[in-house]
């Protein structure tokens, strides 16, 4: 059942437990839309140009991996890592290609264990780590804090995709 609170989680501090609840919330409602999808429903492309469900739910997990390694260990991605999570992050034609032929149970899975490392690596943090800045390249400043309103602002964004994508199925 999906909890429509925000609070303090256990274990964590104030604020980033707070920020927890509205990742953990958005999650939830992530889950509800796609956990009876079926891989034909997963796979399917309205046009040449358009993303699949399974498609964006990679990419909601590639972008919270990205995140971690930004404001978590504050690196950019490996070239490996790239090569794992690259055509996730950037979709177009090559995830058309390749990010196919999946069950849901390997989009949860994906999702599951990129969330857990999230929040083991959240519960070491003070609420002050969400105020740090950094600057991008461009000498743009940022904190944690977005980083992470981020990660919810791209699952909720695509959230909107994906039900667009199911009415279009409904459709057929």
């Amino acid at each position: 059942m999906i909890d429509y609170r925000i609070k303090t989680k256990d274990n964590f501090n104030e604020k980033v437990g707070e920020l927890v609840s509205m990742l953990e919330h958005s999650r939830e409602v992530t889950l509800s839309e796609i956990s009876n999808l079926n891989q034909i429903e997963l796979d399917y492309l309205e046009n040449e140009s358009s993303n699949s469900i399974g498609s964006l739910l990679s990419h909601i997990a590639s972008i919270e991996y990205v995140h971690q390694v930004i404001s978590f260990e504050n690196r950019d991605l490996t070239k490996d890592e790239y090569l794992k999570w690259g055509t996730a992050l950037e979709l177009g034609d090559k995830a058309r290609e390749v990010i196919r032929n999946h069950s849901i149970d390997y989009y949860l899975d994906e999702l599951s264990q990129v969330r857990e490392n999230t929040l083991t690596y959240l519960k070491s943090f003070k609420d002050i780590w969400l105020f740090e800045e950094n600057k991008w390249g461009n000498g743009v400043s940022y904190n944690n804090y977005y980083l992470w309103f981020h990660v919810m602002e791209d699952e909720i964004n695509h959230r909107g995709q994906i039900r667009t994508i199911k009415r279009l199925l409904g459709n057929r």
